[in-house]
């Protein structure tokens, strides 16, 4: 596993507000849209392209345009969702599948409720959109979901991680084609498995359920 944790002042400042209790769901949405988007420029330096000539107005050159097949993206329902647009905006022309994983309070384990994806992913650049990175159980889960489907290139995108859920993923992809951007390593898990600093429940910030 390869990891990058994003180092910009625009990413840390968004991310403050993101952090800032008082900041009400619609600021909160708007700004994880744009930090997604800043951070999916650092994870989509791999992606795949192909050269192919066009016609400028001037001549004949050669540029490159994204290979087939065609990306990935695969939010984590639900707080995933509230990153997707930002990610769709810098790759208009990926596909989009989801997967619904949800964990359990008290064991802090997954489990899958839904999923939509295609059933080969032989060759496809999957990029994993999850906001929180916390024990890793989910994102681990995630990714093992779309190795079973054929996936060898995942990119994992978070708006923050732990150190705790670092190692987890490391651990479980030791030998596996596996990207990791983080918008920030914050100090650690607290005994309930959320992240400190942090910014709370995402999924609940998102959506204005706090």
């Amino acid at each position: 596993m390869r990891l990058h944790v994003a180092n910009h002042p625009l990413i840390t400042h968004k991310l403050t507000v993101l952090r800032d209790k008082t900041t009400p769901s619609s600021v909160f949405r708007s700004l994880t849209e744009e930090l997604v988007t800043l951070l999916a420029y650092e994870a989509t330096r791999e992606v795949r392209v192909e050269p192919v000539t066009i016609e400028t107005p001037v001549t004949t050159t050669v540029g490159v345009m994204l290979s087939q097949p065609r990306p990935l993206v695969v939010p984590i329902l639900r707080a995933g969702l509230g990153m997707l647009e930002g990610m769709v905006k810098l790759i208009p022309s990926a596909e989009v599948g989801f997967l619904g994983m949800v964990r359990d309070e008290e064991t802090l384990k997954p489990s899958t409720y839904a999923e939509r994806l295609p059933d080969d992913l032989s060759g496809r650049q999957c990029f994993v959109l999850d906001p929180m990175l916390a024990t890793g159980g989910s994102l681990i889960a995630a990714i093992e979901f779309l190795f079973k489907r054929g996936a060898t290139d995942i990119t994992c995108i978070c708006l923050l991680g732990s150190p705790e859920g670092v190692a987890a993923v490391e651990a479980a992809t030791v030998d596996a084609n596996v990207m990791l951007v983080l918008g920030a390593l914050d100090e650690r898990l607290n005994e309930s498995g959320y992240i400190v600093p942090g910014l709370g429940d995402a999924g609940d910030r998102l959506y204005g359920t706090v």
